[in-house]
């Protein structure tokens, strides 16, 4: 069975690993390299961003 691509982009993926802390794990080890708890973390962290854009969109 074919896999679905992901929802994020490269680049968003690569922006978040960055600010929490574990682009160079991702670098090293390719996403296959980080923890279950960091990939959570990267997901808790593109909702919050998704969030703050829709409440964004609604203020203006």
């Amino acid at each position: 069975m074919a896999r679905r691509g992901g929802m994020m982009s490269n680049q968003m993926k690569e922006e978040i690993a960055k600010e929490l802390g574990f682009y160079d794990t991702v670098q090293r080890d390719g996403w296959g390299g980080i923890t279950a708890r960091d990939a959570g973390n990267m997901v808790k962290r593109a909702v919050e961003i998704a969030q703050q854009s829709i409440a964004e969109k609604g203020n203006s």
